[in-house]
C-alpha cells in the first residue's frame, strides 16, 4: 500500500509522521526512512531504528548492494542526509535504497518492506526526470510487498506519478492556493476543508468531516503564550480509494519516541518586544 502525507511547514507533519512510522515499522520485515532533514532521531533513540548518516563518502560508494546489506544487519533503518544535493539525494540514496527494499520484499513471498520518504518533492520533484525506479515504487511495489509514505510540504512540487497511484492520502493544513488545487486534484470532497482560514464551508459534505455537526476547516492547536507557544496537536483528513475519510485530531495520538523536530525561531515585530 501506498500513501500521501502533506501539510504546510509548522503543520506538526514531521511529527504525525513519525508516530505513524512508531506505529507501523514494526509490522514489517524490513524498514527504511529516507530522513532528509535528519528530524526522526527519535526513533533511533527510543531503540526502534538503526541511523546511518549519508554524506558525500557514502553517496558516492555505496550502492543497492550495499544498502541492501545495511537493512539486512539492521531491519529498521533511519538514512540521515548529511550535506548531499537534492540531485545527489535522490538519483545515488533514494534510487537505490528503493530498489534494495523493494528486492528484499521480493526476496521471498511473505517479505514485506515499507520505505518512508519524507520530504518527497526532493526525491520526487515534478520538474525533473525521475529515475524508473523511484516511479516503479508507487506503480508496482504494491504487488511486491512493498509499501511507502511519500511525504511532503509542497504539494505542487511532487511528481504528479506519486500523486496519482497513492491508495490513501493524509492531508493537514494549506493556505497557499497552489497547494490547495492540488489537495483538490487528490480527494473527493471540498479542499476548502484544507484552508484553516477558510469561511462558510459548504455543509452539504460527510458528516466525518464535520466537528460537532458543524462545518469548520482544519485547525491547529496551540498552548502558552509569546516565545513559550507551542504546538501541541493539528487536524488532517484522512481518504482512501474505497471513499473512506476520517478526520483526525493529533491530540488524541500517543507516541512513544520523542520528537526531534525544530519549530523555528519566531519573528518579532518591530517596536514589540525586546
Amino acid at each position: 500500500m501506498h500513501g500521501l502525507f502533506g501539510a504546510k511547514s509548522g503543520w506538526g507533519k514531521s511529527w504525525y509522521l513519525q508516530a505513524w512510522m512508531e506505529t507501523n515499522a514494526p509490522r514489517y520485515d524490513y524498514f527504511v526512512c529516507l530522513d532528509y532533514a535528519d528530524e526522526y532521531r527519535g526513533l533511533v533513540k527510543s531503540g526502534l531504528a538503526a541511523h546511518y548518516i549519508i554524506g558525500p563518502k557514502e553517496a558516492a560508494a555505496w550502492g543497492v548492494d550495499e544498502y541492501e546489506q545495511a537493512l539486512r544487519q539492521n531491519p529498521r533503518l533511519i538514512l540521515a542526509r548529511h550535506e548531499l544535493t537534492p540531485e545527489v539525494w535522490r538519483e545515488q540514496v533514494v534510487a537505490p535504497v528503493i530498489t534494495a527494499a523493494r528486492r528484499l520484499a521480493q526476496s521471498s513471498g511473505s517479505s514485506s518492506a515499507l520505505t518512508v520518504i519524507d520530504e518527497a518533492h526532493w526525491a520526487a520533484p515534478q520538474d525533473a526526470k525521475l529515475p524508473d525506479i523511484i516511479k516503479g515504487m508507487a506503480t508496482t511495489g504494491r504487488g511486491e510487498g512493498s509499501s511507502s509514505l511519500w511525504a511532503t510540504q509542497r504539494l505542487t512540487e511532487i511528481d504528479e506519478t506519486i500523486i496519482g497511484n497513492v491508495m490513501f492520502q493524509i492531508l493537514g493544513g494549506y493556505t497557499a492556493s497552489g497547494d490547495l488545487n492540488k489537495v483538490g486534484d487528490a480527494v473527493e470532497y471540498p479542499q476548502e476543508f484544507h484552508n484553516p482560514n477558510a469561511m462558510n464551508l459548504p455543509s452539504a459534505v460527510p458528516e466525518s468531516l464535520k466537528v460537532d455537526g458543524d462545518s469548520i476547516p482544519l485547525r491547529k492547536f496551540t498552548e502558552g503564550e509569546g516565545d513559550d507557544k507551542q504546538t501541541i496537536g493539528s487536524e488532517w483528513i484522512q481518504s482512501d480509494d474505497e471513499g473512506e475519510i476520517t478526520r483526525i485530531d493529533t491530540r488524541n495520538v500517543q507516541m512513544e519516541a520523542t520528537h526531534y523536530g525544530d519549530e523555528g525561531m519566531k519573528l518579532i515585530a518591530p517596536g514589540t518586544e525586546d
